[in-house]
């Protein structure tokens, strides 16, 4: 097993995209902030059956954090990050500096703008600016053929899909379903902070979430009746929202009659989590995969 080939230059970068390219190479990719767990291996190995060449990113991305928020302490491990990469099989990882990526002078910002108003858009201004602003840039550098993204960042990834398709982005884009621990938390690098007493408080965002699941499976479709039982359930420090959503334009919804979303954002101590589940809107309810 052999670690993946370190690029930290996005021109060379892109002249090792375009040699596998030339090469007839279809080119995976799977973008990261580092501190790699289950989750990102999960998207590294499907990656892998993707496409002919496996790249990763490691980028912890500047203009994604707010002012008062854990840029300075996120999780960074470069050496664990590489061995992980190496055992599905990664082939090369991008892993440039802020000031390669975000060059004097730089004042291009993407920004798609419906996706991004509610839910994390209110709570973190700014930061889906941040997010498809360094995703474009990182399509542009790797150029790869398909993109993977998990599914726990549920409006990431209808933004990022949103931003592929209003700019004629050829990359395709495939969500892969939240990958969780035994007892069901799902899983995330910001899970490190937590205390023991913290990560048991932790478990009810997704126990909240699967009785409201459970619930719908069940035959009910108002929103109110789902929401506020799974409200009552959670044991956190500041709830930011939980919220039913439709899944494709992510408008809140009075009832559950087309495929939704439920989506929760909540503090448990210092630590900032997110979680969601999607629901049908017949009874056959879609269920998180089995651990």
């Amino acid at each position: 097993m052999s670690e993946p080939e370190i690029i930290r230059d996005p021109a060379e970068m892109t002249a090792w995209s375009r040699a596998a390219r030339g090469r007839g190479a279809r080119i995976a990719f799977v973008p990261t902030m580092g501190a790699l767990h289950e989750g990102h291996v999960t998207l590294l190995r499907q990656a892998r059956r993707r496409g002919d060449k496996l790249a990763l990113s490691i980028f912890v991305n500047p203009t994604q954090f707010g002012p008062h928020e854990d840029l300075a302490r996120y999780p960074r491990d470069l050496p664990g990050d590489l061995h992980k990469a190496a055992a599905a099989g990664t082939d090369v990882a991008f892993v440039p500096e802020a000031a390669d990526m975000y060059p004097p002078g730089h004042q291009t910002v993407v920004e798609v703008r419906e996706l991004a108003r509610g839910l994390d858009g209110v709570f973190r201004p700014g930061h889906f600016a941040g997010v498809a602003t360094v995703v474009a840039k990182l399509f542009n550098i790797v150029a790869p053929d398909v993109a993977l993204f998990g599914e726990k960042d549920f409006q990431q990834l209808a933004i990022v899909r949103r931003m592929v398709a209003d700019l004629s982005m050829p990359i395709e884009i495939v969500g892969v379903p939240t990958v969780r621990e035994p007892d069901g938390l799902a899983m995330s690098s910001r899970n490190a902070y937590l205390s023991p007493a913290e990560r048991a408080r932790a478990l009810t965002l997704s126990r909240a979430l699967f009785a409201a699941r459970d619930r719908a499976a069940a035959g009910e479709r108002d929103a109110a009746a789902l929401l506020s039982p799974a409200r009552a359930a959670l044991d956190v420090d500041r709830l930011d929202y939980l919220e039913l959503c439709d899944a494709a334009t992510l408008a809140p919804m009075a009832s559950l009659d087309r495929p939704a979303v439920m989506l929760v954002a909540a503090f448990v101590g210092r630590t900032r989590l997110i979680d969601n589940v999607q629901l049908g809107a017949t009874d056959e309810i879609q269920r998180p995969p089995a651990p």
